[in-house]
């Protein structure tokens, strides 16, 4: 998080040099100075503060000169006016909309970055084969069967679930009908008209998939270790590559599927599992670590199924891309998660999608834990999103945040002077309310998921 506060304040940054403002402070994190250092022919202060929930980049403004900031307490210092002619305020509303709008920008740029390095290695994904279609679900409506595998969805081709889930979960907002294309095993094609008109957002949101009624084909493969996380609940008690799993508490364990579903079944409870190794019967007692998925606790252990080579082209693909094709797949990327999250934050407002939705640092920390653990492309790609998130919300028009400064010099531009200061401090305030109920709002989303699971 803290990185991309940093990109994003450096986006002011740096803009700000470029159009001639003197830069006084740049401040990772807010509250009490921890560390400072000055740098440049302009002594600009690097500060890291002691709360690093954001940051900031003080300015020269004479605005500013006659009282102190809540935040930055700055020297007395008298300013010639040739160091006055580089005050923020003194800029043209061009650059100070260029400016504010650094910061933002800096996030959608690095965002497009980290989805280019990602497209750039190959997407992974799992191939869009149809698994049990839920009985009376929109998609068992639409005559969905076991085995079929999604080709293209309103014209468009799809190669994994990740794209069909995301294609679903934008039409979903829009409340339409969707035309699915969907090959089976005798290679014949079906078209399917999907209904996503009686989908409540939260659930499509949660899991779209689910919500639509269609499952992941799960072939029946036998429940042999793959690969092991380091220092994972399975690492700890020494499980290995290549162990066959044959029952969990003495249950038998008949596939992957069934060892999978009863080690999720057993969030932080001990359970013992049964294995063979060089012929040999080994015995190990595991404590699944919890995790929170679609708002229910579920326990992992930190090891992966193993493939040979025929079952892993059934069931993945890999899409590679040029430089110039990944660069273009993640500017589209980067442009339909900023869309959406406009989207998703106006059908907050009318109430077509619940509050419960907005997250605080708490879960944001845990998710990237969680998708640390998952590999480094996982957690590029939550790099990527969260790096969207600051740049939208940002640019949102409430006072204090860039978008509320944004909306004052566009009011300036038509009325051809600078917004009163009555009017910029009653904005403030709005701006600090409205803020402060967000954060109050999100803080008690974490606390709620901690307490309930």
């Amino acid at each position: 998080m803290s990185i991309l506060v940093t990109v994003h304040e450096y986006g002011h940054f740096q803009v700000a040099r470029w159009c001639g403002v003197r830069v006084l402070r740049f401040s990772i994190g807010f509250g009490k100075p921890l560390w400072s250092k000055t740098f440049g022919k302009d002594k600009t202060e690097l500060v890291i503060a002691a709360i690093p929930l954001g940051g900031y980049v003080k300015m020269l403004d004479e605005r500013e000169l006659a009282a102190d900031s809540s935040e930055v307490v700055m020297p007395e210092v008298t300013y010639s006016e040739v160091e006055l002619s580089r005050a923020f305020n003194r800029q043209s509303v061009a650059k100070r909309i260029a400016i504010v709008l650094a910061g933002p920008a800096a996030n959608l740029l690095l965002a497009i970055g980290l989805y280019w390095i990602l497209f750039g290695m190959g997407i992974v994904g799992m191939k869009p084969v149809i698994g049990n279609v839920i009985t009376h679900s929109p998609a068992a409506i639409a005559s969905f069967a076991r085995g079929e595998t999604i080709q293209k969805i309103n014209g468009k081709a799809v190669a994994s679930w990740q794209e069909v889930s995301w294609v679903l979960l934008k039409e979903s907002l829009k409340k339409n009908s969707v035309e699915i294309e969907a090959i089976n095993s005798k290679h014949e094609i079906h078209i399917h008209q999907l209904d996503l008109s009686n989908i409540e957002q939260e659930a499509a949101s949660k899991d779209i998939l689910a919500a639509s009624g269609l499952t992941i084909y799960q072939p029946d493969i036998p429940a042999l270790v793959g690969e092991v996380t380091e220092k994972s609940p399975a690492d700890l008690v020494g499980l290995k590559a290549n162990d066959l799993v044959l029952s969990i508490n003495q249950y038998k364990v008949s596939n992957w599927e069934d060892f999978v579903e009863k080690v999720r079944n057993s969030p932080n409870k001990i359970i013992e599992i049964e294995i063979v190794r060089d012929s040999k019967i080994l015995h190990f007692s595991v404590k699944p670590e919890s995790t929170e998925e679609n708002g229910k606790a579920i326990g992992r252990i930190g090891i992966t199924f193993k493939l040979d080579d025929a079952q892993k082209n059934k069931l993945f693909v890999i899409s590679h891309y040029s430089a110039s094709e990944a660069l273009f797949k993640a500017s589209e990327k980067t442009w339909d998660i900023s869309v959406f999250t406009i989207k998703m934050l106006g059908k907050m407002l009318t109430g077509q999608t619940s509050l419960k939705s907005i997250s605080g640092p708490v879960t944001i920390a845990s998710y990237a834990e969680q998708s640390a653990k998952m590999g480094i492309k996982v957690f590029i790609g939550f790099l990527a999103v969260i790096s969207i998130s600051i740049g939208v919300l940002n640019l949102l028009p409430v006072p204090v945040l860039d978008g509320g400064h944004l909306m004052y010099y566009v009011v300036e531009i038509f009325t051809g002077k600078p917004t009163s200061d009555f009017a910029l401090n009653i904005g403030q305030k709005i701006g600090f309310l409205l803020l402060g109920s967000m954060m109050i709002l999100a803080f008690y989303n974490d606390i709620n998921r901690l307490i309930t699971g």
